[in-house]
């Protein structure tokens, strides 16, 4: 039994293909059936059903599927702690948010791809209730969204913070000076769904003030959220840095609120037995480069501090 062999089944099985999985391992359908065959004569069993037309396991099959991931997994260990990691060759899934992948995310990876040249990212972009999901399921290896889940399966390492604020289109809210929030409840409200952290974390916030939205409309995507504050739809909790532009063209007012929304903290999170040398290093290059307050950062603009 081999390393190449455990390849083939592992990849066959995650994609559900001869082909995909030959893709993956850049070689020919005919390699990757053939180190299936190879291993199904070592134990003598089939591994796949081949009355279907797609790659289905067998039950013999499902089982070697799952030791061929656990010994996968050890090898990775293995390498990652005796090769130095500039060398390491492996595929690091990370998800993150619509914010982070809007502001800091490509500097981040940039970074990576830098100390870590052999390294392959798989970014997933998606709410931070699917994220966490996705982790525990062993769909991805690290994210990093808000602070909003009691979640000890999966351990955490914060990396930075965002500041948002309410905010309109001039002229939608007309009081002057310092509003309270009861009182802004009765406009209307643009606020995230339950799948978003910030939307978790604010509306539990409110509800911990007895404040509750007159006429609330939830809105799923941040880039819509925003373009629907300006348009005039209603008032909105924004990052407030960094649509700070679209501020100072008098697209938006901030709208001084009492009591101010709290800061969010963004922590890494990741499933405690994936802990390794290689993640720890990413997710420190995720705090030294964490910022919140600029669209789409490159390396070329600097060091950016976290916030």
């Amino acid at each position: 039994m081999t390393f190449k062999q455990l390849e083939a089944l592992y990849w066959i099985g995650q994609l559900g293909s001869f082909a995909l999985a030959a893709n993956k391992l850049h070689t020919s359908q005919s390699a990757v059936s053939k180190r299936v065959h190879e291993l199904e004569m070592v134990f003598d069993t089939e591994l796949f059903d081949r009355t279907q037309r797609s790659a289905r396991l067998t039950d013999k099959g499902e089982e070697m599927f799952l030791l061929a991931k656990s010994l996968l997994d050890q090898r990775d260990a293995a390498v990652e702690q005796f090769s130095r990691l500039e060398v390491i060759e492996r595929r690091v899934r990370i998800g993150v948010t619509e914010l982070t992948a809007m502001t800091w995310f490509p500097r981040w990876v940039e970074l990576i791809q830098q100390d870590y040249p052999k390294v392959s990212l798989e970014p997933d972009v998606d709410s931070s209730v699917n994220l966490r999901e996705k982790v525990l399921a062993d769909e991805l290896d690290l994210i990093v969204v808000p602070d909003a889940f009691a979640e000890t399966r999966i351990p955490s390492k914060a990396v930075g913070q965002v500041e948002s604020a309410w905010m309109c289109k001039p002229g939608f809210v007309t009081e002057e000076g310092p509003i309270r929030l009861h009182e802004l409840a009765g406009h209307r409200m643009l606020i995230q769904g339950r799948k978003s952290g910030t939307g978790l974390l604010y509306d539990s916030w409110m509800k911990d003030l007895g404040i509750q939205p007159a006429k609330p409309i939830v809105i799923h995507n941040l880039v819509a959220l925003i373009g629907l504050t300006i348009a005039g739809l209603g008032v909105s909790y924004l990052p407030k840095s960094a649509v700070g532009r679209m501020i100072d063209a008098g697209s938006l007012r901030v709208l001084d609120v009492t009591p101010a929304l709290p800061p969010v903290t963004y922590v890494a999170m990741y499933k405690g037995e994936h802990r390794s040398a290689l993640l720890a290093s990413i997710i420190t290059l995720a705090q030294g480069c964490c910022d919140f307050t600029r669209m789409f950062q490159g390396t070329d603009e600097g060091s950016a501090g976290a916030t």
